[in-house]
């Protein structure tokens, strides 16, 4: 199967994926904040430089895309349909990455929350949010 954009166009779209400060990690700051939480941005002390540090509760937050994180059991992820043994490679490394700086992490004694990009949406997100406050309280 072919590409629907021409090689051009195809490499405008891919360089325009932010890798940094994106929707889904705005609503998660923007909730922090107003919430009275502070936070650190991409520490690169950190292995994986976690999106979201919040060095006072020794927490840190990633929010992964399910495309790109490979979430399993998502409808937001789905196996593309060009290049298809490319990008499953690149979602498994992504995935290996991933295991890697959770556990470096573990092992400095922080705690890691995911938020995957599905769980922000309107009818779910009350529920991860609760579920973070309650992470973090219970320091």
């Amino acid at each position: 199967m072919t590409d629907v954009h021409n090689k051009i166009t195809r490499s405008y779209n891919m360089s325009m994926v932010k890798g940094k400060n994106t929707k889904p990690e705005i609503i998660v700051r923007k909730y922090l904040h107003s919430n009275g939480y502070r936070y650190r941005l991409h520490d690169v002390k950190l292995p994986g430089k976690p999106d979201i540090v919040l060095p006072k509760y020794k927490t840190v937050i990633f929010v992964n895309g399910c495309f790109w994180h490979g979430h399993e059991n998502c409808k937001y992820f789905v196996n593309p349909k060009t290049r298809t043994d490319w990008w499953l490679n690149k979602i498994n490394d992504t995935r290996k990455r991933d295991e890697h700086k959770t556990e470096a992490l573990l092992n400095l004694g922080w705690k890691v929350y995911v938020i995957w990009d599905c769980q922000l949406k309107a009818e779910k997100r009350d529920f991860v949010f609760d579920e973070l406050i309650v992470l973090l309280r219970k320091n």
